[in-house]
């Protein structure tokens, strides 16, 4: 599978993206990577260490699973589970200092954010066929309305459902922020499709019950995607547009 496979679409009918956005009601978007580039010219890894840190303070030696990550994000889980293993339960400070550091570094890097390529177009067009949008995150709520609102693209989008400040299990792959949004959108899994450029929004989304298009450039990753039961894997939002004005001219 090539790059420009990826461009096209990976699947042999062009139109099987379109028809996965036209046999849904509503369209949930991740934020990093479908809706923008969030860590453009970030690294989180000084994150992730100052997140160690302050946890071997606390907490003495850290479980290997926590060691071993160097991603802002990836640590808050491991983190988590240590603490629920730990008897007796320590102190919650890391877990706190852990969740508010990582939002910081969110709230700083929605300020220079690149937007997908075409998203104004594909959100344009989902609107236009009476789809229902909202955002379902492992990222902090609050950065994500500031960057929706920066763009003009906040009263396009019923809701945004980002991670939990209190329990990073509750972060995909788990269905949680899927779920708050299908319960606010009054709507049933099957009727919505998640938009994600990752495994575990693939896997949040066949927890949940509801379609999955998978954004990709990386062609491992798009192939384990089909495999895993995506109902379209893009490299971009072009394809999606390219197929509606072709069936649009045809009408």
């Amino acid at each position: 599978m090539t790059e420009t496979d990826l461009g096209r679409g990976t699947f042999d009918d062009p139109a099987a993206p379109l028809r996965a956005f036209g046999s849904a009601r509503a369209v949930l978007f991740d934020f990093d990577g479908p809706v923008c580039d969030l860590f453009a010219g970030y690294t989180t890894v000084d994150v992730a260490d100052r997140i160690k840190r302050t946890a071997r303070q606390y907490w003495g030696p850290l479980d290997p699973a926590v060691e071993k990550c160097d991603n802002s994000h990836g640590v808050l889980r491991p983190l988590r589970d240590m603490y629920e293993r730990s008897v007796p339960r320590p102190s919650a400070l890391p877990l706190e200092r852990a969740e508010a550091a990582v939002t910081a570094l969110e709230w700083q890097a929605v300020r220079t954010a690149l937007p997908t390529p075409h998203l104004h177009a594909l959100v344009d067009l989902l609107l236009d066929h009476g789809k229902r949008l909202a955002l379902v995150s492992n990222n902090a709520e609050g950065p994500i309305r500031e960057y929706l609102a920066g763009l003009g693209l906040a009263p396009k989008f019923d809701g945004v459902f980002g991670r939990s400040p209190h329990d990073a299990r509750l972060m995909k792959p788990h269905p949680d922020c899927v779920h708050r949004a299908l319960r606010h959108l009054a709507l049933p899994a099957s009727d919505c499709l998640l938009i994600g450029d990752q495994l575990t929004d693939l896997e949040a989304a066949r927890s949940a019950g509801t379609g999955f298009l998978g954004l990709t450039h990386h062609p491992g990753r798009a192939l384990r995607m089909e495999q895993g039961g995506a109902d379209a894997v893009l490299g971009s939002y072009l394809p999606v547009l390219r197929a509606a004005d072709a069936l649009s001219l045809r009408d």
